[in-house]
């Protein structure tokens, strides 16, 4: 089986444009969540909102930011940073590979963006056209595991030959229509999240853009990260309230650790899905002790950039590859105290450890759970 390497990659979110400015806010402890008032929300809300005058200034360097949607610049301006990197790719022979959970969906109210452009696959044609990408945009939209879905049907397609690499970038907005969603399971959070602990009250949002480039073709560069695992399933429990027993993301999590021919014993990180809902935290605390995996160091990345929806397991993955190649464990923002009934090594403070394997799960509404297995090739 060809083996498929993680490369360059660019992060768009309130703490920074760039992958290496991200990563220093998380080793700084630094978080991108804020409190933010409004009309349709009385109590106000917690999230990770980018600036629109940053993001348009941004933008002036590779298009018109009035002809595109705050979405739309967001991710166009993460595949750009990934090309800029990689100017011989041959985009004739590159897949373009989409992930979003609800896209330009605040084109529903009054723009003046055409309407259609709320469709997903229009969304796929602005960035294809935009960069010139030939093969048609594949656009992947299974709830909150969307990017890490992506990533893997990326993997699929490259195994199995249909193409040599591909571009996979994802990314959500902090709508209100999202916001009225989740508050109308009264989940939302007025105060930073606390992913895991006994003392949380509920979810954040975010807004966030991730691209990553996948190849079979491996680099010169030794240092490189390949994904070696992964596994979907689901527990086909409730529109939005995921397993009791946690059987969807252990299916995923055992389906993933036998592709990559690794046990339990073998991961030395684990990026959880952990987004400080009771039900969520809960259901993965008994996935992942069943899956023996309660000792290895685990982070929640959620309290630093809210629940970023469609792009969240990718810029989650971004940052799991950089803490395998540098060897970084980052704190699991706000944790205190345990608040789920399964013994957890959450991480406490930043710490520089020797690591080699990393497990990413994901988890979202209707059931679905996602997990993938990271490997740091050494000399190979």
């Amino acid at each position: 089986m060809k083996k498929i390497y993680l490369l360059e990659d660019a992060i768009i979110s309130p703490l920074g444009f760039s992958t290496e400015e991200n990563l220093n806010a998380a080793k700084n402890e630094r978080s991108g969540l804020r409190f933010h008032k409004n009309l349709r929300f009385p109590e106000g809300f917690c999230a990770g909102i980018i600036e629109n005058e940053l993001l348009a200034d941004a933008f002036l360097k590779i298009g018109e930011a009035t002809k595109f949607t705050k979405l739309e610049q967001m991710m166009l301006l993460a595949v750009s940073r990934v090309l800029e990197k990689n100017p011989k790719i041959d985009l004739s022979k590159t897949a373009l590979i989409i992930s979003t959970t609800k896209g330009n969906i605040d084109l529903l109210k009054e723009s003046s963006i055409p309407e259609n452009r709320v469709y997903l696959s229009e969304l796929g044609k602005v960035i294809k056209d935009f960069f010139g990408f030939q093969l048609e945009p594949i656009v992947i939209s299974n709830a909150c595991i969307s990017g890490g879905l992506a990533l893997a049907v990326a993997k699929r397609f490259i195994s199995a030959g249909k193409f040599d690499q591909a571009i996979v970038v994802g990314g959500d907005l902090v709508s209100e229509f999202v916001l009225s969603g989740f508050q109308s399971f009264q989940a939302m959070s007025t105060e930073p999240c606390r992913p895991f602990s006994i003392n949380r009250k509920g979810i954040n949002l975010g807004e966030a853009a991730a691209a990553i480039l996948l190849s079979s073709i491996k680099p010169e560069d030794p240092n490189i990260i390949s994904l070696i695992g992964e596994a979907s399933a689901n527990d086909a429990n409730h529109i939005s309230g995921p397993s009791r027993t946690g059987e969807g993301l252990y299916k995923s999590i055992q389906n993933a650790m036998r592709e990559a021919r690794i046990s339990a014993k073998e991961i030395d990180y684990l990026s959880a899905h952990g987004t400080a809902t009771g039900y969520n935290d809960e259901m993965e605390a008994i996935a992942f002790t069943r899956s023996g995996l309660e000792n290895v160091p685990m982070n929640s990345f959620k309290a630093y950039y809210g629940h970023t929806l469609g792009a969240s397991a990718i810029l989650e993955s971004i940052l799991t590859k950089h803490s395998l190649l540098n060897d970084e464990l980052y704190t699991s923002l706000n944790f205190d105290e345990i608040g789920v009934s399964k013994p957890l090594n959450v991480i406490g403070s930043f710490e520089k450890k020797e690591l080699r394997f990393a497990l990413k799960t994901a988890s979202g509404f209707g059931g679905c759970n996602l997990a993938l297995v990271l490997k740091k090739e050494i000399n190979e």
